[in-house]
């Protein structure tokens, strides 16, 4: 087998393994009685099903040998920041609150391996077209949307997916210095892999490139 067929399979392995993990935690959710849309109300959850979904269909262009334009490596760009800020976020603010019905397994894997290996893999495997600065905004929209999200659905449910959007500890002020800071260290982790997928080049490189425009820088 070939090193581009092996970092397929891997791909495809870390995506499906992710894909199970969320299924079989959902269904656990679910055994016990609680609603379902909280259950996607966890930044964790939305942002491994996408790192998954990016991952399973990086496997099979990996597989033909092939890499899309610069609004998939923006996609791309995106996932990979979302599940290092999952890292990060899930390491300082919550690695001692109570996980409730979350599987040990399941929990080490969602917070702690995916983060680590869909940073690698970008790092390892970067794209050949280079992202431009200016389109970081459009990465930048993944949190803000999350965080209105969760606003608003939090004040009228009385539900917060985190306790740190809760602002019943500490009231809005601290709730919106959070979301700021939450918002500055996601741009800046986005500015960070974007300089680095520019600068490094992939260990396996495509035979073919679908919309071959370079993004610019």
């Amino acid at each position: 087998m070939t090193l581009r067929r092996v970092l397929a399979a891997l791909r495809f392995l870390l995506g499906a393994v992710t894909l199970t993990a969320v299924g079989i935690q959902l269904g656990i959710h679910i055994s016990h009685g609680f609603n379902v849309l909280n259950f996607f109300s966890y930044f964790t959850n939305l942002s491994n099903i996408f790192a998954a979904c990016v991952l399973l269909v990086e496997s099979v262009l990996a597989w033909r040998g092939r890499e899309l334009g610069p609004l998939w490596q923006l996609a791309r760009c995106a996932s990979v920041v979302s599940m290092a800020l999952v890292g990060i976020v899930f390491s300082a603010l919550l690695r001692d609150v109570d996980l409730g019905s979350l599987l040990p397994w399941i929990n080490t894997w969602l917070h702690y391996v995916m983060p680590v290996v869909v940073v690698l893999d970008w790092l390892v495997q970067s794209p050949r077209l280079p992202i431009a600065f200016r389109r970081l905004s459009l990465v930048l929209l993944l949190p803000v949307v999350y965080l209105a999200y969760s606003l608003v659905r939090g004040a009228a449910i009385n539900w917060y997916a985190y306790p740190f959007l809760n602002p019943a500890n500490g009231g809005y002020g601290t709730v919106a210095l959070t979301c700021v800071l939450i918002a500055v260290a996601f741009l800046a982790v986005s500015a960070v892999l974007v300089v680095a997928g520019n600068k490094l080049r992939p260990l396996i490189a495509p035979t073919a490139v679908s919309g071959s425009v370079p993004a610019g820088r």
